[in-house]
């Protein structure tokens, strides 16, 4: 069974810093693309950053470009989304998700429908 666990989530002052975390199981993480999107109230969700199977390779959001980092450790199953000069517009819950099929330079789609697995999602709230 597949299991993308968030955690890192929280409540923060604008201008503070989070890192998100995801620990994958049940598959072979390698082999899968990854991304972080979010999702407030009334919106879609958005693509806030990918990065390809090795890690060399990432797209970065415009509203995030910056300020936000996505990084991935293969021997631990695990990815990161590094917040930083977060912003009230920021508030939103945080989904980590993979992507198979891709290849080893590809950073990973924009579109959450190209996403085979996703997390339960963790809530970040930014205060003005």
């Amino acid at each position: 069974q597949v299991q993308l666990v968030e955690s890192g989530g929280g409540y923060v002052q604008a201008g503070g810093s989070l890192r998100l975390s995801c620990v994958a199981s049940g598959l072979p993480f390698s082999s899968y693309a990854i991304g972080w999107f979010r999702q407030s109230p009334g919106k879609e969700r958005e693509c806030v950053a990918a990065v390809s199977r090795g890690g060399g390779y990432t797209n970065i959001g415009g509203p995030v470009k910056g300020r936000f980092t996505i990084s991935r450790d293969n021997d631990k199953s695990t990815m990161y989304l590094q917040m930083s000069r977060l912003k009230p517009e920021d508030t939103a819950v945080y989904y980590c998700a993979a992507q198979s099929g891709t290849s080893r330079r590809d950073a990973g789609s924009y579109t959450a429908n190209s996403y085979n697995y996703w997390g339960q999602g963790t809530q970040v709230t930014v205060s003005s």
